[in-house]
C-alpha cells in the first residue's frame, strides 16, 4: 500500500470542512431572507367575521356549485395542482399617487387656504398585491373571488392571468363581514375555471395546497403543501367572528385571495390569514387559516346577484362545543349529554337574542328545527331569513331544552 502525504490529506479535510460553512451560510442567508420578509407580521392579513355554508344557493345554472365527490386524502398533488393552476390569478390593488402642494406658509403650520392640500394624480401604482381564483364564467364575463382586504381602498385593480398577461378588472362587490371580494373580467381572458368542493366533508388530517402568490405576482402561482390541522376553526377579534379552516400549508403575504386545494383539485377554502405570533410574543409556525368554501359559494353568489350583503343576526358571540375540552365543559355549566350544539358566550346589549331572553350559558342545539353544530351552521340557517323575520330557537338552559322566539334585527 503507497505512502500517503499527511499534508496533503490535511488540506483536502480543511478544503471540505470550508464548503460545508460555505453551503451552510448560504442556506442560512436564504431562509433569513424569506423570514424577514413576513416574520414582522404579528397577524399578516385581516379576516372579519360572520359566513355560512349555504353552498347549494346558486343565482342561475351557471352559478358556482358545490361538488359533493369525495377525493381521495393521499398520493401526489400535482394533477390537484393541474386542475387550478390556471384558474390561479395575482390581484393588483392601485392606487393614485397623492402630492402635497403649497402656496402659503400659513398652511405648511395647520392652516388651510384653496391653494393648498394633498392632490391626486392621474397616475397608478402597486399599492399591494394579493391572489384570486377564477370560478366562474358567465355571461361574457370570468368571475374572481378574492379577499376584501385584497382590494379594499383601490383605486383600479388589475389581474396577472397564469401566462403573466395583465388585465383590467371590475370589482362586483364585496364583504367587509366574511373578508370576500368578487372581480370581473372579459371572459376571453379565462383559461380555466376552478371547481368548489364541499368543505363540510373535510378531515383533520387531509392533505391540501395552497396556491397563490405569495409576497406579491413575482411568485405567482406558488404551491406549498400541509394538511387540514382543523376543518372548522371559531376565531374570534376584538370585533368579528368566524368559523374557519386551519392548516399548516405555508400560506404569506400576497397569498390572500388563493385557492385551498384538496387532492381531486376541488378549492375547499379561500386563504385569508396566518398567524406568525401569539398574543405573548410568541412566534408561531403552520397556523394559516382559509375561508370555507360552501361559505364562500353563497356570499359570492349574492354579491354577483346584488354586490352587497345584508345579514340578519342574533346578536350573541358563540363557541362551537366540539371546540371546547371536555375539562372544561363542567365548568361552563355545559350538559355533559350534549354532543352538537354552539355555547353563548356573551349577549349583546339591546340585540335581538336579549330582547328575546336568550342567557350566557344557553346552549343554541337547533334553529327553526335544525340542527346546529357550528358557527357556520347556525348563519347558514340565519342568512336564508330577512331581516324582522321572527325564528325558533331551541336552546338547552340548565340540563333542559326550551324553545325560544327570536325576531331577527340587521347587522
Amino acid at each position: 500500500m503507497e505512502n500517503q502525504d499527511p499534508n496533503r490529506q490535511k488540506r483536502v479535510s480543511e478544503k471540505k470542512k470550508n464548503n460545508n460553512i460555505l453551503v451552510k451560510t448560504a442556506i442560512v442567508g436564504v431562509v433569513a431572507g424569506l423570514i424577514g420578509g413576513g416574520a414582522s407580521y404579528a397577524v399578516l392579513d385581516h379576516m372579519n367575521q360572520n359566513s355560512n355554508n349555504e353552498a347549494q344557493t346558486s343565482i342561475s345554472s351557471t352559478s358556482s356549485k358545490l361538488s359533493k365527490s369525495s377525493a381521495k386524502t393521499s398520493g401526489t398533488m400535482t394533477s390537484a395542482y393541474d386542475r387550478v393552476k390556471g384558474a390561479v390569478v395575482s390581484v393588483i390593488n392601485q392606487k393614485r399617487q397623492s402630492s402635497t402642494s403649497s402656496n402659503s406658509i400659513y398652511s405648511l403650520f395647520g392652516g388651510s387656504d384653496d391653494s393648498s392640500g394633498s392632490k391626486k394624480s392621474n397616475k397608478l401604482e402597486t399599492y399591494s398585491e394579493g391572489s384570486g381564483v377564477v370560478y366562474m364564467k358567465s355571461n361574457g364575463k370570468g368571475y374572481i373571488v378574492t379577499n376584501n382586504h385584497v382590494v379594499s381602498g383601490s383605486d383600479a385593480v388589475e389581474v396577472m392571468l397564469e401566462n403573466g398577461k395583465t388585465v383590467k378588472a371590475k370589482i362586483v362587490g364585496t364583504d367587509a363581514t366574511t373578508d370576500l371580494a368578487v372581480l370581473s373580467i372579459d371572459a376571453k381572458y379565462v383559461t380555466q375555471v376552478a371547481e368548489f368542493g364541499d368543505s363540510k366533508t373535510l378531515q383533520a388530517g387531509q392533505s391540501v395546497i395552497a396556491v397563490g402568490s405569495p409576497l406579491g405576482s413575482e411568485y405567482a402561482s406558488t404551491v406549498t403543501q400541509g394538511i387540514i390541522s382543523a376543518p372548522s376553526r371559531t376565531i374570534t377579534t376584538s370585533s368579528n367572528q368566524q368559523t374557519v379552516i386551519q392548516t399548516d400549508a405555508a400560506i404569506n403575504p400576497g397569498n390572500s385571495g388563493g385557492a385551498l386545494v384538496n387532492s381531486a383539485g376541488q378549492v375547499i377554502g379561500i386563504n385569508s390569514m396566518k398567524l406568525s405570533q401569539s398574543t405573548d410574543g410568541t412566534s408561531v409556525e403552520g397556523m394559516g387559516f382559509a375561508i370555507p368554501s360552501n361559505e364562500v359559494v353563497t356570499i359570492v353568489n349574492q354579491l354577483v346577484k346584488k354586490g352587497k350583503i345584508t345579514r340578519p343576526q342574533l346578536g350573541v358571540r358563540v363557541v362551537a362545543l366540539d371546540g371546547i375540552p371536555e375539562a372544561y365543559r363542567s365548568r361552563m355549566d355545559i350538559d355533559s349529554k350534549l354532543k352538537n350544539g354552539i355555547y353563548i358566550a356573551q349577549i349583546e346589549s339591546n340585540g335581538s337574542a336579549a330582547k328575546a331572553g336568550l342567557k350566557t350559558k344557553d346552549v343554541i342545539t337547533k334553529v327553526d328545527g335544525k340542527t346546529i353544530s357550528d358557527v357556520a351552521s347556525l348563519h347558514s340557517i340565519l342568512y336564508t331569513h330577512k331581516v324582522g323575520d321572527t325564528v325558533t330557537v331551541t336552546v338547552n338552559r340548565n340540563g333542559k331544552n326550551q324553545d325560544i322566539k327570536v325576531k331577527l334585527q340587521g347587522n
